[in-house]
């Protein structure tokens, strides 16, 4: 263990959305608060709020490798790291193309895992470290039409459980945090993904159309009621470094609670009927 305990905290995907909200919020608390992004220039604002702004593409070795090194040189270490960088990619299994697929994989999955593997060492010699690790209530049950975006987020948890039982005893902690619906651009996104990937003669449309439409449910009308904002997940990524015992894993928003708790209780079947109240069976007409 090193005399100094470095609290600096690193975090990629600051541009937008909960990234951008939890860099705010802790660096209005005080926190040394390295923010990343893949353009810079899309940080100005943190910076004049007090942020280190650092390029970081969690698709990119060289510069993961880079900001990782950036902020051992200022601090001595990371102290806390938030694996925030990921997005939505919706629609049906059987088209979506496997480049997409890849794409979401590396952002999602492969970046974070890789990023974790950047900072342990400086934070096994310092004997502290906290890696929060942003996951999703899709990591506790799977929505029709989201199967390669569930399948990064249920990798994201697996990856999470191993690695803090074997981190605990150098004085990390690791933390899963499972949002619901947030209103960011990650709706958008997710609905421009459903579009872009759908073959002009799809059996799916009718499918795609509902798909579309609960997206944006999810977010508007009597259904965003339950969404929450940047801000609240921010705030709980704030207790997860601060805390001196962290929970494993924090679930947020209403509607979070109500689907997983759902899933649970319904099984395989009771879901599956759930979800055909909400959305057409590809090939039933």
């Amino acid at each position: 263990m090193t005399d100094r305990i470095s609290k600096a905290i690193l975090i990629t995907g600051c541009s937008t959305g909960i990234g951008r909200a939890t860099a705010l919020r802790l660096a209005g608390a005080g926190h040394p608060v390295f923010a990343t992004a893949r353009r810079t220039e899309s940080l100005t604002d943190l910076a004049s709020a007090g942020c280190t702004v650092l390029a970081c593409d969690v698709t990119d070795e060289a510069s993961m490798r880079a900001a990782v090194e950036s902020v051992e040189k200022s601090a001595g270490a990371v102290g806390a790291l938030v694996n925030n960088a990921g997005y939505g990619s919706e629609g049906p299994v059987e088209e979506v193309p496997m480049d997409e697929v890849r794409r979401q994989f590396e952002t999602n999955v492969f970046g974070l895992a890789r990023m974790c593997q950047l900072v342990l060492p400086g934070m096994r010699r310092q004997g502290f470290g906290r890696i929060v690790n942003l996951s999703s209530m899709g990591g506790r049950m799977t929505l029709p039409g989201g199967g390669f975006y569930h399948a990064t987020k249920y990798a994201v948890e697996a990856l999470s459980d191993a690695l803090r039982f074997e981190v605990r005893g150098f004085g990390v902690d690791v933390v899963l945090i499972e949002p619901g619906a947030i209103k960011t651009e990650f709706g958008n996104t997710a609905i421009d993904k459903v579009e872009a990937s759908a073959p002009s003669d799809s059996p799916y449309a009718k499918f795609r159309q509902a798909l579309k439409e609960q997206i944006r449910g999810a977010y508007e009308g009597p259904l965003g009621r339950f969404a929450g904002v940047p801000d609240d997940v921010a705030k709980v990524i704030e207790k997860a470094i601060t805390a001196k015992r962290p929970r494993t894993r924090y679930l947020i928003t209403a509607g979070a609670h109500i689907f997983v708790t759902a899933r649970r209780v319904l099984g395989d079947r009771g879901f599956d009927a759930m979800m055909r109240t909400q959305f057409p069976t590809p090939g039933i007409h």
